[in-house]
């Protein structure tokens, strides 16, 4: 049998996602629109479909239903289920108890019986909202050369970056792991180098049996907050066998200078990943044809840009535009414009995030702002010029004075703009 043949994926992409709020109000973070075209989710699901793994549990809780929708429309025709290949969007199931998942390793806990009936040798677990590329293959060769019970993906990190965010661990000379933390406030620094430290991907390849006894056992723990990195994996250090796999050039299938990875879990972290994107260079790659980024192409007509006179003019510099788009005699730059929409005439955008289906009223001008899906902001009005006026109109403002327009805030644009 084929090592592929033999590993179960598990991707959890049920949190809530709080921190990226607005964003994900109203949809689970896995869902969030990437890049323009993407979903933060199309990065671990290509992955693994760049990697040859073809079953794949897609575990969900949260608000879950344009996943559920991105997944079914965009995922399903890479798999066939005669071959045994399967991409399946599992819910809370409640076989086991009727409360909702109480952490990452109690939503695995209560799927052991799905993840059994494939009989799998080893279970790759990941997380659904990190952007990065990786061959899972390759860390799980390793897992099987080191003879580990449990290998863990790691990233080297600034100590001041990982300081409340990221579990934190220690190794040998080996990368046998020989301490773990979860979010220190003074994370353990690299020996002969005190700014750096090993913080956790997220990513874990257990030996099923040993996943299933050990997720059993934390279940019985009172105390247990059932927590791959807060409770599990510091348990099973001293017992068990337990390896750090770094992600470092040769393990990261961008092939750039330095390995990327981006947890984008606030607004400010999304918006600068964002924004990368539409750099001259930027430092990840969404062309590469030898690791390609997939997802669910809607069948829109292809950008169009208007050009009526030198005054009215459709013009995008340094920008991403997707299908559908209508660039009618607007100005954008250094920005994103997501499916089906629409700039206006004389309207201008700058170093902006507008989702899909956007409609940018004429004269109006946005500037560092997140616009969300279906939102139409009206002719004149001015967003993220000025970071104090917009809180005080009732919009987020991030603390780096990034201006989010969500759906819910529509109402009060049209309501500032009836009593101008």
């Amino acid at each position: 049998m084929r090592l592929k043949d033999e590993v179960v994926t598990v991707v959890l992409a049920g949190g809530k996602g709080s921190r990226l709020e607005p964003l994900t109000r109203d949809r689970a973070k896995p869902a969030v629109p990437f890049g323009g075209a993407y979903r933060i989710i199309d990065f671990t699901l290509s992955n693994c479909l760049n990697s040859g793994l073809k079953k794949i549990l897609v575990l969900t809780q949260h608000k879950a239903l344009s996943l559920d929708r991105h997944i079914n429309m965009g995922w399903s025709r890479y798999f066939c289920r005669e071959l045994g290949e399967f991409i399946d969007i599992v819910p809370p199931q409640q076989r086991i108890d009727d409360s909702w998942y109480q952490g990452t390793a109690d939503a695995v806990y209560q799927n052991i019986y799905t993840i059994e009936k494939e009989h799998p040798r080893y279970v790759l677990i990941l997380a659904g909202d990190h952007i990065y590329k990786m061959n899972y293959l390759k860390m799980i060769e390793y897992h099987i050369g080191q003879h580990a019970d449990v290998t863990i993906g790691v990233l080297r990190v600034r100590r001041e970056e990982a300081r409340r965010r990221f579990g934190v661990m220690e190794v040998d000379r080996n990368n046998r792991v020989i301490g773990f933390e979860e979010k220190p406030e003074e994370p353990i620094p690299l020996p002969g180098n005190p700014e750096l430290c090993l913080a956790s991907m997220g990513i874990y390849v257990f030996n099923a049996r040993f996943l299933f006894e050990e997720l059993c056992r934390d279940a019985t723990r009172r105390t247990s907050r059932h927590d791959f990195g807060g409770d599990v994996i510091p348990s099973i250090i001293s017992r068990s066998r337990v390896f750090a796999y770094p992600f470092v050039e040769d393990a990261d299938e961008n092939r750039k200078k330095d390995a990327y990875w981006r947890d984008v879990g606030t607004v400010d972290a999304y918006y600068e990943a964002n924004m990368d994107l539409v750099s001259v260079d930027p430092q990840l790659d969404l062309y590469d044809e030898l690791w390609p980024i997939r997802t669910y192409h809607p069948n829109f007509p292809p950008p169009k840009f208007v050009f009526a006179d030198p005054d009215r003019c459709g013009r995008a510099l340094d920008s991403i535009v997707c299908l559908g788009c209508i660039v009618s005699g607007g100005l954008v730059q250094r920005s994103i414009l997501g499916p089906k929409t629409r700039i206006n005439s004389y309207a201008e955008v700058t170093e902006s995030i507008l989702f899909g289906e956007v409609n940018v009223g004429r004269y109006a001008k946005i500037r560092r702002a997140i616009i969300d899906k279906g939102v139409s902001i009206p002719p004149g009005m001015e967003i993220g010029f000025d970071p104090e006026l917009d809180a005080r109109r009732g919009f987020y403002v991030s603390p780096e004075g990034i201006t989010v327009i969500t759906p819910a805030d529509s109402i009060e644009l049209m309501e500032e703009l009836a009593h101008k």
